[in-house]
């Protein structure tokens, strides 16, 4: 069994935590601070109000601890796990004020990071059984690109690259500028360092095949039939890559992962994720400490 996903480090998505804060919080939570006595303490629970797939807790748990340091904070599954609706998902202890000050800041987080990792889990488990994978894309919120990659490692995808600097990618504008698939890919092999990745936007087998000689390492087939993809996977898929892309859906993903591709990048995983429900509720009032 290959090891977790690791979370990103504090140091990407510290900023974030920060500037939402910042927006939510502002120069106090007038409501709590009119309603609720200073020293009440309290313990709440986070509870998932319908199936999902458990991620981003650590996240979370420092949106609590960045507005009060003394909560206590306890996370109840494991990160990766499915979870049922009615499910306790982390329990809260410490000052009631503190707490609902960062209920919906730490929610905003996980419910998003959850939904990630569900929805693209939804797409994971409509292939089981076929070799291919399924792959991620840039289409994430500004700001969160390694968050969201991250949820969807959890939720059984493949990162893509992370942006423009680690891997190429000669989509159709680059090749159009250049002039042809062949010459696109010769270039920017002759020119890239020997590390990076090379693929190449293809639509149709005969630019497939061009790419595969000039030297790339992996073809993305741009919104083609399953029977095109079918034929190029029989043809090439013993010397590249074969990514598919585009169109692609829950109700059609198997189809595709059938006609033997290596992978298959979907930017519905980030950009239409739906945020998973989740929800605080305070389980023990308490009394003023």
């Amino acid at each position: 069994m290959s090891a977790p996903p690791s979370l990103p480090t504090a140091a990407v998505w510290s900023d974030l935590l920060d500037t939402a804060l910042r927006e939510d919080i502002g120069t106090g939570d007038v409501t709590s601070q009119l309603t609720i006595p200073a020293d009440q303490l309290a313990t709440a629970q986070i509870e998932a109000r319908s199936d999902l797939v458990y991620c981003g807790w650590e996240v979370a748990r420092e949106v609590f601890i960045r507005v009060d340091s003394s909560l206590e904070c306890h996370c109840v599954p494991r990160e990766g796990e499915r979870v049922s609706g009615g499910s306790v998902l982390a329990k809260i202890h410490g000052n009631l004020r503190s707490i609902l000050a960062a209920e919906r800041t730490a929610l905003n987080f996980l419910g998003r990071l959850c939904g990630v990792a569900t929805h693209t889990r939804r797409f994971v488990d409509a292939i089981a059984g076929t070799s291919a994978k399924i792959v991620d894309t840039r289409k994430t919120i500004p700001g969160w690109r390694e968050l969201d990659k991250y949820a969807t490692a959890m939720g059984g995808a493949i990162n893509h690259r992370i942006g423009l600097f680690d891997a190429i990618l000669l989509k159709d504008n680059h090749i159009a500028a250049i002039g042809d698939v062949a010459a696109a890919v010769k270039t920017a092999r002759e020119r890239a360092p020997k590390h990076l990745w090379l693929q190449a936007e293809v639509e149709s087998q005969a630019d497939a095949v061009a790419a595969a000689e000039a030297g790339a390492d992996s073809i993305l087939l741009d919104n083609l039939p399953p029977d095109a993809m079918r034929e190029i996977a029989q043809r090439l898929g013993a010397r590249l890559v074969i990514e598919a892309s585009g169109g692609i859906d829950l109700d059609n993903v198997r189809a595709v992962a059938e006609t033997g591709v290596h992978r298959i990048s979907i930017g519905a995983l980030t950009h239409s994720a739906p945020v998973a429900d989740v929800a605080l509720e305070i389980c023990d009032g308490g009394v003023a400490a």
